[in-house]
């Protein structure tokens, strides 16, 4: 026996051994990501550096690091070499962007196979599959719509997650769907109206309508921001299949604002990243597009949140946000 843990010493001080356990634990048990965007604001921060769990639901076939080539066949055909548990609702999922699989996104799962869900403006309203004696059973009755004949939890998940949030910072998400679906961009779901809702009322065409409609296939996963009103997600290229599924973000490791006052005041060209309440809190009752602001704003750029090092994501998410 020791002869055996005198050997493993040696190959684990090589090179060589040390890659091929750094390679393992990557492949299999943890992964570094980081927060590109706001998507997840408050919840996860642009420049949150975070491990994420790989077995959480299953074990995902393994990806070569930054060229994400995969290194084994998918044997299952579902992206996994072990199929695990699935994404349940209210879950922070890392899984890769559909539309593009080398790309990783992270995004609160709201509804499974099966659920059906009504996105309104200001509004997400679930009708759960297991039907309306669950509702009844797990919701409030003031959370709780009769819709179509049905009953639907408006805003489920806000009440314990407090990152969760509905504040514009350019065109609201729900006018930016209508535009897709207007000008023949494919969207995930479909314009209605719902007569029992209480919701602003658009023009397509030559019809009213006040909401938009999804109802989530098997094994899939409806994932949006909980910074709704700017994320890119589901409600603009549907659920994301169990074989895309990745991980659980777990821990913050490190988490930086590297953002420049530029960025937080316009965005990209789409008004993506734009930040004026970060802004805010920087400048005060300063102008945010003064150079006063401009100046504060770079005096505290590349600083640690050192709030969130350290913090596990399923403690750290139900407690008010730290900034």
């Amino acid at each position: 026996m020791k002869k055996f843990f005198s050997g493993l010493y040696r190959f684990s001080s090589s090179w060589t051994g040390t890659i091929i356990i750094v390679l393992f634990l990557i492949f299999f048990v943890a992964q570094s990501f980081v927060i590109p965007s706001g998507s997840m604001k408050r919840t996860q921060l642009i420049g949150d550096f975070l491990f994420a769990k790989k077995f959480s639901y299953g074990i995902p076939t393994p990806h070569l690091p930054w060229l994400e080539i995969p290194i084994l066949p998918d044997f299952n055909g579902n992206g996994h070499l072990i199929e695990g548990p699935r994404p349940k609702r209210e879950d922070i999922v890392i899984f890769r962007y559909p539309k593009n699989e080398k790309i990783h996104y992270v995004k609160r799962c709201v509804a499974v196979g099966g659920d059906e869900i009504i996105y309104a403006n200001k509004k997400l309203l679930i009708h759960f599959h297991e039907g309306d004696a669950y509702i009844k059973e797990h919701y409030p009755k003031e959370k709780i719509r009769k819709l179509r004949g049905k009953l639907w939890v408006e805003n489920p998940y806000m009440d314990k997650y407090p990152g969760i949030q509905y504040v514009p910072e350019g065109m609201n998400i729900f006018d930016a769907l209508l535009n897709y679906y207007m000008y023949n961009k494919e969207i995930d779901m479909i314009p209605l109206m719902v007569e029992e809702l209480d919701a602003p009322l658009y023009e397509i065409g030559s019809k009213m309508i006040n909401a938009l409609y999804a109802k989530v296939p098997e094994d899939n996963f409806y994932m949006i921001g909980d910074n709704r009103d700017n994320s890119n997600d589901s409600r603009f290229w549907g659920p994301v299949p169990y074989r895309l599924i990745v991980g659980k973000p777990w821990l913050i490791y490190m988490s930086i604002e590297h953002r420049s006052y530029n960025k937080v005041l316009k965005g990209d060209s789409f008004g993506g990243g734009r930040d004026h309440a970060g802004l805010k809190r920087v400048c005060g009752d300063l102008p945010i597009d003064s150079k006063e602001c401009e100046t504060l704003w770079n005096r505290q750029r590349y600083t640690v949140r050192w709030g969130r090092v350290g913090r596990r994501i399923e403690t750290m998410q139900t407690e008010q946000p730290i900034q």
